[in-house]
C-alpha cells in the first residue's frame, strides 16, 4: 500500500512542479533549470548521506550515480525541453508510451514476470492516458520552435525524456533488489550523479538565473523544487524499492489525469469522453494494484 500511495505522491507533486517550470522554460534554458533545481534538492537533502555507511557496496552507489546522470541530469533535461519547444499536451502524449517500456524491460533485464492482469492493466492506462490527451484539442499550447512536419524534432526529445527516465528507474529498481540501502539515501545520490553530469557539461558554469526573478516567482520555484524534486524523487524511489517497476510506473504515469485539476489554467475544457476515459484509466490502474 505505501508504493501505491508514494505512487500516487509523486505524481500529484511533479506534475504541480511541471506547471511552474514550464513558465521558466519560456525564459531560461531547460539544462540551466534542471541544474539549479537539484542543486537546491541536493542541498535540502544532504543529511541523507549519514546514513551511508562503510558497508555500502561501491557497485550501487555507482549504479545510483550512472541512473541519476541518465533519469534526472539528461531525462529531465530532455522533458523540459520538450515542454519548451512542442508544449505540455504533444510532450505527455508521448510519455505514455513508458508504462509499457518499464514493464517490457522489468521483464527482460530484471525477470519482473507481472500476471496477464497487471499487462491488460498496463495497456489501458496507456490507451487511456494516449486518448485523454489527444481529446485535448483545445488545450492551450505554447508558442513552438517546431513544425509539425519537422517529425523528428517534434518526437525526439519526450521519447528520449521516456528511455531515460526508464532507465534510470530500472537501475534504481536493480539496486533496491540486491540492496537495502533507503529511498532517502538514494535518491540523493542519483541528485548528485546528475549534477556532476550537468555542472561538466557546462563546462562548470552555473546560471544562477533566480537572482534576476521576483520574489513571488523566487517563492514558486523554491516550492516546485521541494515539491517536484526531493518529496517527488523520495516518493518515486519508494515506488521503485517496493513495487515492480512495470507496476509502478504505470501508477506514476497519472500526471495528465491529476493535470485535469489545473484545465482552468491551461483553459481546457472536461469534456464527457475525457471523463469517460479518465475512469477506464483507474478501471486499468485497479487490475494493476488488485
Amino acid at each position: 500500500m505505501i508504493g501505491i500511495l508514494s505512487a500516487f505522491g509523486a505524481a500529484t507533486s511533479w506534475t504541480y512542479a511541471c506547471f511552474i517550470w514550464r513558465s521558466q522554460t519560456q525564459t531560461y534554458k531547460s539544462i540551466d533549470i534542471n541544474l539549479i533545481k537539484n542543486i537546491i534538492a541536493f542541498l535540502i537533502f544532504i543529511p541523507a548521506f549519514i546514513n551511508l555507511s562503510s558497508t555500502t557496496e561501491l557497485k550501487n552507489i555507482f549504479i545510483l550515480l550512472i541512473s541519476g546522470i541518465i533519469g534526472i541530469g539528461l531525462g529531465d533535461t530532455f522533458y523540459l525541453k520538450s515542454l519548451q519547444t512542442i508544449g505540455t499536451r504533444k510532450t505527455l502524449s508521448i510519455e505514455t508510451l513508458s508504462p509499457l517500456m518499464a514493464a517490457l524491460s522489468g521483464e527482460f533485464f530484471i525477470n519482473e514476470n507481472l500476471t496477464t492482469k497487471s499487462w491488460v492493466g498496463i495497456i489501458i492506462v496507456t490507451v487511456s492516458l494516449f486518448i485523454i490527451l489527444r481529446k485535448g484539442n483545445d488545450f492551450k499550447e505554447e508558442n513552438s520552435s517546431f513544425t509539425e512536419k519537422n517529425n523528428f524534432k517534434i518526437f525526439a526529445f519526450p521519447f528520449l525524456s521516456v528511455l531515460c527516465a526508464v532507465l534510470g528507474g530500472l537501475l534504481s529498481r536493480m539496486v533496491f533488489l540486491q540492496s537495502n540501502l533507503s529511498p532517502f539515501l538514494t535518491t540523493e545520490i542519483r541528485l548528485l550523479g546528475a549534477i556532476i553530469f550537468l555542472i561538466s557539461l557546462k563546462g562548470f558554469k552555473i546560471n544562477f538565473f533566480l537572482k534576476n526573478i521576483d520574489k513571488k516567482q523566487q517563492k514558486r520555484f523554491f516550492i516546485s523544487i521541494l515539491l517536484g524534486t526531493n518529496v517527488g524523487i523520495f516518493l518515486q524511489q519508494v515506488v521503485f524499492k517496493t513495487l515492480p517497476i512495470g507496476v509502478g510506473w504505470a501508477l506514476l504515469s497519472i500526471s495528465p489525469v491529476i493535470s485535469l485539476f489545473f484545465a482552468k489554467t491551461e483553459e481546457r475544457e472536461i469534456t464527457k469522453k475525457i471523463i469517460f476515459f479518465t475512469c477506464f484509466l483507474f478501471f486499468g490502474l485497479t487490475l494493476i494494484i488488485l
